[in-house]
């Protein structure tokens, strides 16, 4: 992996795989190593991917100051990275928590960031976050399921306070819409991807004002893409379709069949979508 220096002079990690125009791509979690998004189904086959690992996972350096592992301090790390790869302007893609990131880019550095991909989007940093209605909607056609009783356990665990990997990683079953050996396997490398103290930086207090991001989210107005999937209960389709609204020139893609990591289940899918949205 090669390293570039950030802001405050941490040490930060990103790979790069692929051919083509770049794309950053920034990783979510928040606090997994960014190993989790692969090759975003064969995306490497259309752009180069330049991956983030976020400050303290991966193979970057832990910041001196916890502090910056704020939600709105991570938008820095990307301006520094396009910085460092000596680009004017750049297309960037996040996935959950990083698409969070990623929409802090658009709003701090618009100039900056050509198209944007929000994929399976985490959606607090804008106030569109899940309801419990959601919620019941998606448990309700999960009904059945082996897993679902200990999944849902594992979910009561962490409201109740229990943010151990091992716990998180419990109730991953409800983040395919196929619980299958490349499910499994894909969520047990959490197991040495995910670190609390990154996750917890990343929602601290005054991380999320939804109201000056939705203001300044109006205003980007390059073409953006918010992939929606049908069995994602982190980002509903209703909310997605709510984010879209918020941006002047917004596409959303709804693909039926498949969870928060779509490119486990779907990946040729995947990747042609985004590649055909990034092409056009």
């Amino acid at each position: 992996m090669a390293r570039f220096t950030s802001f405050d002079g941490t040490q930060l990690a990103y790979r790069e795989e692929g051919r083509g125009a770049p794309l950053l791509v920034l990783a979510g979690g928040p606090g997994r190593a960014s190993e989790y998004l692969e090759t975003l189904g064969g995306l490497d086959r259309h752009r180069t991917l330049v991956v983030l690992d976020n400050r303290g996972t991966g193979g970057s350096d832990e910041p001196a100051d916890p502090f910056t592992y704020r939600r709105d301090m991570l938008v820095r790390d990307v301006e520094m990275l396009r910085r460092h790869l000596g680009l004017d302007r750049v297309d960037v893609l996040g996935h959950s928590a990083g698409a969070g990131i990623a929409m802090g880019c658009a709003a701090d550095f618009p100039d900056r960031v050509g198209k944007l991909v929000l994929l399976t989007p985490a959606l607090r940093s804008v106030g569109l976050s899940p309801e419990q209605s959601d919620w019941d909607t998606f448990l309700a056609r999960r009904a059945g399921e082996p897993w679902l009783a200990a999944a849902q356990t594992a979910l009561e665990r962490n409201a109740a306070g229990d943010d151990s990997v091992e716990n998180r990683v419990a109730a991953s079953p409800l983040l395919y819409a196929r619980w299958d050996e490349r499910a499994r396997a894909h969520a047990r490398a959490e197991l040495g991807q995910w670190k609390y103290p990154v996750a917890l930086g990343y929602n601290a207090e005054g991380a999320f004002v939804p109201g000056v991001l939705r203001r300044a989210l109006t205003e980007f107005d390059h073409p953006v893409l918010v992939y929606a999937c049908g069995e994602d209960p982190i980002s509903p389709v209703r909310r997605c379709r709510e984010l879209a609204e918020l941006f002047p020139d917004a596409t959303v893609t709804v693909h039926d069949g498949v969870g928060h990591y779509p490119w486990v289940e779907e990946p040729d899918e995947v990747s042609g979508r985004i590649a055909a949205f990034l092409d056009a």
